[in-house]
């Protein structure tokens, strides 16, 4: 859990410094957007790679790497300066990275939590990722605003965390049979990537939920400071709003076991909420809004991904484990288009109407998902 954590801190340290860089290079909000979401550019065919190449490889053998890379992206950050191509060259690797250790430890969490019971390593993969996502912005954020170099300090640090992940993780155990070969194990013939007659649960409910995990939080950390008006100190503002949101995200996540079925429900109902909060900020620049709707989007993103990585260990059968974890995160990434859309239509429509579209998008996902939260299917 360590080592998920240590990475996924890393993935959000350039958030808050994103005004530094653009106060340094004159950017635009939709470069500073597309910086941002070129994140999910990497990750997603890395994502599409490493779950499958662990599920014949071996967890150990795709992950450790990935967490070496991890750290040697930081560093490639923390050398970037004021070069907007290095800057999108580190983003993009940081992507690539993360694909690959997301997928592959969050399946090795799984079947390491197998004997804790069904959903403990849905839940444990989620805390990890989420608390990591919310230190990684906390910490960059104060660090930009207080400390000397802003733009290098953060990322060294985050070397350190990862150094001490990589150490956990070096001693875990195995928990696939390699099969070098590409070959599944005697007697296992070709295992469908669903279930039979699930494809539609899939489509219509999984991977929205998934797109929701990322929209929520990317779009209150990445889009709405450039849309509103944030107060002075604005570094340092966005790294603490980023660390309460994710932060939130963090929190709820034990909640799932109570929830049950119900929890990506919530999830939905409070990312709907917070997008509404978001865009009566963007109108009347009045901040407390801002700080009702980071937590309420955070911790719909943490519920969904609760929600989404047990229904997806549930439906995967354990030689496809990896895959199937690695098209939810994939779905899951492309929430990080948000902010960029959102960014774009503000500029033909007021700043709010991209963000009510969303809360109208996501109540409606909300009362689709409540049939089937009835049903126990997810």
């Amino acid at each position: 859990m360590f080592t998920l954590f240590a990475v996924a801190a890393g993935t959000n340290v350039p958030t808050p410094l994103l005004l530094v860089y653009q106060e340094r290079l004159d950017l635009s909000a939709e470069v500073l957007t597309a910086l941002f979401g070129c994140y999910a550019a990497g990750l997603v065919p890395a994502l599409f790679l490493a779950g499958p190449l662990s599920d014949r490889l071996g967890r150990r053998r795709v992950a450790l790497p990935g967490v070496v890379l991890a750290g040697l992206a930081s560093l490639a950050f923390a050398a970037a300066g004021g070069s907007l191509v290095l800057l999108f060259t580190a983003r993009f690797l940081q992507g690539v990275v993360s694909g690959v250790v997301f997928s592959v430890a969050s399946a090795w969490i799984a079947e390491l939590s197998l004997a804790s019971g069904e959903g403990a390593g849905g839940r444990r993969a989620a805390f990890a990722m989420t608390a990591g996502f919310s230190l990684g912005p906390l910490t960059s954020g104060l660090l930009g605003q207080f400390a000397p170099a802003p733009t290098v300090l953060p990322y060294l640090l985050h070397v350190v965390l990862v150094a001490a992940g990589l150490a956990l993780a070096v001693r875990l155990p195995e928990t696939v049979v390699p099969h070098p070969g590409g070959r599944r194990s005697a007697g296992d013939p070709a295992v469908p990537l669903l279930p039979p007659g699930s494809l539609a649960l899939a489509v219509t409910v999984l991977a929205p939920v998934a797109v929701c995990v990322y929209a929520f939080p990317s779009s209150v950390i990445s889009a709405v400071p450039l849309l509103g008006e944030l107060p002075a100190g604005g570094v340092a503002v966005t790294g603490v709003l980023a660390g309460v949101t994710l932060g939130a995200g963090t929190l709820v996540a034990g909640l799932q076991r109570r929830l049950g079925p119900w929890t990506a429900v919530t999830g939905a109902a409070l990312g709907a909420a917070g997008y509404t909060a978001a865009a009566v900020f963007v109108t009347t620049d009045a901040w407390p809004w801002l700080l009702a709707g980071g937590p309420l989007l955070g911790a719909g993103g943490g519920l969904c991904l609760a929600a989404g990585l047990t229904a997806t260990g549930r439906l995967a059968a354990p030689t496809r484990r990896g895959e199937l974890t690695s098209v939810f995160l994939a779905c899951a990434y492309l929430g990080f288009a948000v902010p960029f859309l959102m960014a774009l239509g503000a500029r033909s429509a007021p700043a709010w109407v991209p963000l009510v579209v969303a809360a109208v998008l996501v109540a409606l996902l909300a009362v689709r998902l409540v049939p089937v939260a009835r049903s126990g299917r997810l």
